[in-house]
């Protein structure tokens, strides 16, 4: 695996009374180069049960990726990330993974290598956007974009542990000011999103009656079958469509946290944590489906604390929402949330909170679909058919493009 960063003049050390130096965008670039085509041996240690690559991994190496782009751009190029990261004053965390789509399928039987590379596009004043890219190789030239992300990362004093300024851009040309833009847009949209998220307010009208109309044409009790039989009991399917609880989606894992997995900063990595949520929502969506899956797009992930080595991880993984559409044979959103549990007090507390979309393109349309029984569900019902809408949306911006 190569890694290949930009270099530049060296910087010197930054202290917090001082204001960063101002960077340029391409001063942050990154790329990492992953040989599967050329090397059998590393194609290996990848390879998933259907001969595929294991996105999780992709994705863990994504993350380390937008860590490395970050420091990158806080230290100024051709400084060393070291083990002594600390003694800078400064670290870098991630704040969330606001959105991860998968433009084409990763398939088997043509397997390329592929560069993952990124830059910063957006920085407010602790924080900052970084833009990732994975590409297919041929030759060593890039001939397909696999996959867009954005994560966002946050500066913290290394002492107090509060929000540290990080470096202005500078914002040379037209294009590195269009992709500063769409930042920006981002963050607008990305707060408003916060603030209509269901934790904070009702659902719409509109939302309240899908959600009504649900419940009568799947919820318990909701047909009938003669005027003398009682109400259907809610094993039997309606229109050939079988109805499942979204209780009985759940699906559990429990794992020590070993040191093997931390971080610079000796917590569990990031990287690490969304593989492992990855892995156990899409276990949990195949068996509801009951069919192959291809992986469409993380829809969201906020971290909110760290995960200590020697703690247990408990992910939870909920079927949110299913649907068909005109190109996709079957949808699936589920939700995965991380617990970490102190193995002395036993008190847990939520970490992470996972958003993935799965998806067929062929075949028979899904014959099962998933009902909430509480309010408490019917809320994440109702986020799971935002995610698949606003997914749906982003990749019909894309076509038109």
């Amino acid at each position: 695996m190569k890694t290949v960063a930009a270099t530049g003049p060296s910087a010197t050390h930054v202290s917090p009374d001082d204001s960063p130096p101002p960077r340029h965008m391409h001063e942050s670039y990154c790329q990492v180069d992953l040989p599967f085509a050329s090397n059998p041996q590393f194609l290996e240690k990848y390879t998933n049960a259907h001969g595929g690559i294991r996105t999780g991994m992709l994705m863990e190496h994504l993350d380390s990726l937008a860590g490395s782009i970050s420091y990158k751009h806080c230290l100024g190029p051709g400084q060393q990330l070291d083990k002594d990261i600390d003694k800078r004053g400064f670290y870098m965390v991630t704040a969330s993974v606001d959105r991860l789509d998968m433009l084409h399928l990763l398939t088997p039987y043509n397997v390329k290598d592929l560069r993952l590379s990124g830059h910063v596009i957006y920085v407010g004043k602790s924080s900052m956007e970084v833009a990732v890219r994975m590409e297919s190789l041929e030759q060593g030239k890039p001939i397909q974009t696999m996959m867009l992300g954005r994560f966002t990362m946050v500066c913290r004093d290394a002492v107090t542990h509060k929000s540290r300024p990080v470096s202005p851009l500078i914002l040379s040309g037209p294009e590195e000011k269009e992709l500063h833009a769409i930042g920006e847009e981002h963050k607008v949209r990305k707060h408003a999103l916060q603030q209509g998220s269901l934790s904070k307010a009702p659902p719409s009208s509109t939302e309240s009656r899908i959600l009504h109309e649900l419940f009568l044409n799947y919820g318990e009790g909701s047909v009938f079958v003669s005027d003398t039989q009682s109400e259907e009991s809610f094993d039997i399917p309606v229109n050939g469509v079988e109805r499942v609880w979204m209780e009985d989606t759940k699906v559990e894992s429990l794992t020590l946290m070993y040191p093997q997995s931390r971080n610079i900063h000796s917590k569990i990595f990031g990287g690490y944590l969304m593989r492992l949520a990855y892995e156990l929502g899409y276990a949990n969506a195949s068996l509801f489906t009951q069919c192959p899956l291809r992986f469409l797009s993380l829809d969201g992930l906020t971290f909110r604390l760290p995960v200590p080595i020697g703690s247990a991880l408990r992910l939870t993984s909920t079927i949110c929402h299913t649907a068909t559409d005109e190109q996709h044979r079957a949808l699936v959103n589920v939700w995965v949330q991380a617990n970490v549990i102190d193995s002395q007090t036993g008190d847990e507390q939520t970490t992470n909170n996972f958003y993935f979309t799965w998806c067929r393109e062929d075949g028979e349309g899904l014959k099962r679909t998933v009902v909430p029984k509480t309010y408490q569900e019917a809320m994440q019902w109702l986020e799971g058919k935002r995610a698949l809408d606003l997914g749906a949306e982003i990749r019909g911006l894309r076509a038109n493009e």
